[in-house]
């Protein structure tokens, strides 16, 4: 009889070619507060070496990954997997800053959330408690895509937990504030969405006329404020000037 063969897990993290000019770093096959730290982590520091490297192109963090590109006629693979091993090394064990928190304004339901009413029905609560459980949590922004700006958060209440449209929307209006899945999430511009709208920012999370165009980033946290129609007009219209830009109200600190 032949022995099975021993099978020896992968190493994590995993550096893996993602075509020839991208290395893909993968932490974990699961989602969660501490990998995303682990991904920002090494975000931070490659975007050091970004500044410093020739050939170097971009750092994109993910839920549990991360993305480096590079320009293959000016550093190789090997020393881009080099460049990384010492990154990791140099994150393990380092404290991470404290993030930035946002207390997020939303007007819920109503033209602005046209399918609170409907999530409140399926999961068996009035409009009210839905809100509620809403806004309790403190999120984790876990990563910034598919849209400019768009702001996918971690942290929403198992009880609201909704399997996404199975029509999503042509439209949806900038600043949609939804649910999809186990997540929740903050639309930056008009855009097709399959997503569960139960409201509305009238913050800009992606504006042109700022050096960072983008309000969120990945490791920030996002607690959620109810507000009326009437509060939403009046910070809707103030975001019309630059200078009224929203801000945290924690900073970063090391």
């Amino acid at each position: 009889m032949t022995a099975a063969p021993i099978s020896t897990p992968s190493p994590v993290p995993r550096i893996v070619p993602a075509g020839d000019r991208t290395l893909l770093i993968e932490f974990a096959d699961r989602i969660d507060a501490d990998t995303n730290a682990q991904v920002l982590a090494l975000a931070h520091k490659l975007r050091s070496a970004l500044r410093k490297t020739r050939g170097l192109s971009s750092v994109v963090p993910a839920y549990r990954s991360l993305a480096v590109g590079f320009d293959p006629l000016l550093i190789g693979h090997g020393a881009v997997r080099d460049l990384i091993a010492r990154s990791l090394d140099a994150c393990a064990g380092a404290p991470m800053p404290v993030p930035r928190r946002w207390e997020v304004p939303v007007c819920y339901g109503g033209d602005h959330g046209m399918d609170l009413q409907a999530l409140a029905d399926l999961h068996q609560l009035a409009p009210a408690q839905l809100i509620a459980r809403h806004t309790a949590p403190v999120y984790r922004v876990y990563m910034v895509g598919f849209l400019p700006g768009f702001a996918y958060l971690g942290g929403l209440d198992p009880l609201l937990h909704t399997p996404r449209r199975a029509m999503p929307r042509a439209h949806t209006p900038a600043g949609s504030v939804n649910i999809g899945g186990q997540q929740t999430a903050i639309a930056s511009v008009p855009g097709p969405s399959g997503w569960h709208l139960i409201g509305r920012t009238p913050w800009r999370s992606f504006d042109l006329r700022h050096a960072q165009p983008f309000l969120f980033e990945a490791g920030d946290e996002v607690a959620f404020t109810p507000i009326d129609a009437d509060a939403f007009e009046h910070l809707a219209a103030q975001q019309d000037d630059p200078a009224s830009r929203p801000q945290p109200q924690r900073e970063v600190r090391p």
